[in-house]
């Protein structure tokens, strides 16, 4: 349950509403019944998006019925659908590999845990596309490579990354697939890599891990940070969201379903998102090693 992608739910109508739920849920299903129950601590936002959108343009899995267990983890899925098998085991892969860069950043005992916990799983998504755990890899590799680099452009860094990303996407669209789609993901990660980086800036400070808007002297805590950059950071998320609206824009006329669920989060989700990182409304995302290490409980207000 973390991400940046959300809706903005107070522009949903009920019908979108219901039908985001189903998506997300459904994407636990699938996760709990390819990867068992541990697989389901990796659903998030991001990918619950990605599905949606791919649905959308490929018009698989559009409709299915709603979770049917009182405790919604144990139900099964709802969707015989090849699009969401497949986007659950890149779940699980891109996981793995964000664990991976935990690990190598700040090792701990913590994401050994969690690396453990998932292990099976994480096994068998390799087994059953070797060539997804290859392409994120790479592009965990190519993200890496800028930071050691010391890379200051957190756009380029984020487009970087998604190139790495997009290789899966653009399988599980298949004949649907296309440039600009391929545009849509790679600056919807570059939205995400700015944001993460603004909302983590007290966290990697503290930790010592790279940041591209981390400055090297003088620094004292992340509110003081972005007030006294606001207009430069908002330039470089705004700049982000501008290319992925623009993108999407160009792939939109093609779709099948979920148009306005999908405008609803480009549009006006994650600007949102955006807004409440930047002014400091929102706590920062949770992720499974923050979650469980309790990091984002640190206070930014600290002097």
């Amino acid at each position: 349950m973390f991400g940046y992608t959300v809706p903005s739910y107070q522009r949903l109508p009920p019908l979108d509403l219901r039908r985001y739920r189903r998506y997300y849920c459904e994407g636990c299903h699938q996760l709990k019944a390819a990867f068992g129950l541990s697989g389901t601590a990796t659903v998030n936002f991001d990918m619950t998006f990605n599905t949606i959108l791919l649905a959308g343009i490929t018009g698989e899995a559009l409709e299915f019925g709603p979770t049917e267990r009182r405790i919604c983890v144990l139900d099964s899925p709802k969707a015989d659908s090849d699009l969401m098998r497949r986007m659950a085991a890149y779940t699980i892969i891109l996981t793995k590999w964000e664990l991976y860069d935990d690990e190598t950043d700040k090792p701990s005992l913590k994401t050994k845990l969690v690396s453990t916990a998932l292990g099976r799983a994480i096994e068998k998504a390799e087994r059953m596309h070797p060539d997804y755990d290859e392409m994120v890899g790479k592009g965990f590799g190519d993200l890496r490579r800028l930071e050691l680099d010391g890379c200051r452009d957190a756009h380029r860094m984020g487009r970087v990354f998604g190139k790495g990303l997009i290789g899966a996407l653009k399988d599980i669209a298949g004949d649907h697939a296309s440039e600009d789609l391929d545009r849509v993901f790679e600056e919807l990660t570059a939205c995400v890599y700015i944001i993460d980086a603004v909302d983590d800036l007290d966290d990697d400070f503290m930790d010592g891990t790279y940041n591209p808007f981390l400055p090297e002297s003088g620094y004292v805590n992340a509110r003081r940070f972005v007030e006294g950059n606001i207009y430069s950071l908002s330039s470089v998320v705004n700049e982000a969201i501008g290319d992925l609206q623009s993108h999407y824009s160009k792939v939109r006329p093609s779709m099948q379903g979920n148009v306005s669920l999908c405008d609803n989060i480009v549009y006006y989700g994650i600007p949102e998102s955006a807004k409440k990182v930047l002014t400091g409304e929102a706590k920062a995302k949770a992720s499974i090693k923050n979650v469980l290490s309790n990091r984002k409980e640190r206070n930014s207000e600290r002097a």
